[in-house]
């Protein structure tokens, strides 16, 4: 009888410490992830998931503590790991490569049983073999190719075709696709739900709850968190470090909001007492004793008992010092002020009548809506997938782009966009600059940068180079929300955006407004639980052969 192969090591980081010039980003990270737990990483943009997940997978090193890997770990990279010119098909023989390996030494071993029947330790090698084959389901290898490259929308390309010719959303779906085919011990992902639809999201997140190994992955989008993670860990500041929470995304937002208020809570009590603790001090150390003379009959022992209560004093008034010292040294750090749409309204107040009217508008290749119209108040959700033209109608209702048919503006309208690209004039500017160079210095003093909650404080003084795209975004937003239109345009607003700031945001766009608002995105979970108008886009028959990918 041969022994149970032994369960897939964990993978397990212990007090991780990771600065990046002089910022700290990780300062004494440790996570356990065992076989079967699926562990999402979440926060604001900058904490450190992906520096995290750089850490774990052993492509950056830590400036302390360590990390102990499963024998086989799998990483989602940004870029393919192979040349150009190598085919689709060189991938997938690259991720077959494992289970066809098993798949020849099981026929080797099974022959060799065959001659040696009564050979314990080949039976036992046997068996330790075949059992790892059947967890790996190594015999459904090359069939499981066809059904991951279909699931996540690649199964139409040949598999002559090269990596160099694929688009980049394409090969970055070709490197999950040979992670889902090899199916490692433990899998590391950074986003991998970018550039996937909704049925590719979907199966990805089937394919990932069947694993057997630990699967950690950093992601903003909040419905696969929720489909997906068995716990969910925040680098968000807290006050014992980062929380891990054992549940869903939709369990986590009920627990974060209840962890905020106990850090909150034990913060001013504990402020409290130490200004009751300093004014008792202070007034301790002030009194004196005996505040009365001496009568003629006490003259005798009266300095000996002013010493003696004086000295009781002064007793006092050192200990209720060092237990002073002692509670400022160890106090409870103030709660971060958290990221927050704090913006009075996203739209402004607009006159009587439609704000827009669309009438057979066509965009050759691109877009192709019949009638549509915009008033006071709407709140509209523009669907459809890569490809139906949704920033194509933001950019024709913006006035950016020409299109056929009949479009027709009430004149004077105000019109704001926040498209997926955004680029500034003067980079090389701070973000502060930029905002009050772009909306004039008395308009940027009456709503400053600092109380709109999107930027910190260190990026409101870094150059807009030196910004991340999310935080790019997030300047972009708040230059619009400081100046708000009678129809704001959002074009996938809830990109590179942290989840809890994507729930502000949402909870802003919902709000009841004067202007009228009008969203194109593919996030699950706002399309979800959107209460405005629907408009589903589907693509539009191209009049020209579009370009590879």
């Amino acid at each position: 009888m041969t022994e149970p192969t032994p369960a897939p090591a964990a993978l397990i980081a212990h007090d991780l410490v990771r600065s990046l010039g002089d910022r700290r980003v990780l300062d004494g990270v440790s996570l356990t992830a065992a076989p079967g737990r699926r562990i999402g990483l979440i926060g604001e943009n900058g904490v450190g998931k992906s520096t995290l997940i750089r850490l774990l997978a052993g492509t950056d090193r830590p400036d302390s503590g360590r990390v102990e890997r499963p024998a086989e770990l799998g990483c989602l990279q940004q870029e393919l790991p192979y040349p150009a010119e190598a085919a689709v098909a060189d991938v997938l023989d690259d991720a077959l490569r494992e289970a066809r390996h098993t798949l020849a030494e099981l026929d080797r071993l099974a022959a060799r049983v065959a001659d040696a029947p009564e050979d314990a330790e080949l039976l036992d090698a046997y068996g330790r073999l075949l059992q790892e084959a059947e967890e790996k389901e190594v015999w459904d290898a090359d069939r499981r190719a066809g059904i991951v490259l279909a699931g996540l929308g690649l199964g139409a390309i040949p598999y002559t075709r090269t990596v160099g010719s694929l688009s980049g959303g394409q090969r970055s779906r070709l490197a999950l696709a040979a992670l889902l085919v090899r199916r490692p011990t433990a899998l590391l992902l950074d986003e991998p739900t970018n550039h996937l639809d909704d049925a590719a999201a979907a199966f990805l997140e089937e394919q990932l709850r069947g694993l057997p190994g630990a699967v950690v992955v950093a992601s903003h989008d909040r419905a696969f968190l929720d489909a997906v993670c068995t716990d969910l860990l925040d680098l968000d500041p807290a006050l014992d470090g980062p929380v891990r929470f054992g549940g869903t995304y939709s369990a986590y937002l009920a627990e974060k909001r209840a962890e905020r208020a106990r850090w909150e809570r034990r913060y001013a009590e504990e402020q409290e007492a130490l200004t009751a603790l300093r004014a008792s001090v202070d007034t301790t150390a002030r009194r004196v004793a005996p505040d009365r003379g001496p009568r003629d009959t006490e003259k005798m022992g009266y300095g000996l008992r002013a010493g003696r209560v004086q000295s009781q004093i002064a007793r006092r008034v050192r200990n209720a010092a060092r237990r002073l010292d002692d509670l400022e040294r160890a106090q409870i750090p103030a709660p971060p002020r958290p990221l927050v749409l704090a913006a009075p309204a996203v739209v402004q107040e607009t006159g009587t009548g439609d704000l827009v009217e669309l009438s057979g508008v066509h965009v050759p290749g691109r877009l192709a809506v019949g009638d549509l119209t915009l008033s006071p108040g709407d709140r509209l959700l523009v669907t459809g997938g890569n490809g139906a033209g949704k920033s194509t109608l933001l950019a024709v209702l913006a006035g950016r782009l020409t299109a056929a048919g009949a479009v027709r503006r009430r004149p004077g309208l105000t019109v704001g966009l926040l498209a997926q690209d955004t680029e500034f004039e003067r980079p090389e500017r701070s973000a502060q600059q930029v905002y009050t160079a772009v909306l004039g210095p008395a308009r940027a003093e009456a709503t400053p940068l600092s109380a709109l909650g999107l930027l910190a404080a260190p990026e409101r003084a870094k150059s807009v180079a030196h910004l991340s795209v999310g935080q790019r975004r997030r300047l972009a937003l708040a230059l619009l929300v400081a100046r708000p239109p009678e129809l704001l345009l959002l074009d996938e607003p809830t990109n590179h955006l942290s989840p809890s700031l994507c729930d502000e945001l949402e909870e802003a766009l919902r709000a009841e407004g004067p202007g009228a608002v009008v969203v194109a995105s593919h996030d699950r979970w706002l399309r979800s639980r959107w209460t405005g108008r629907v408009l589903g886009l589907a693509a539009v028959h191209r009049d020209v052969p579009p370009p590879p990918g």
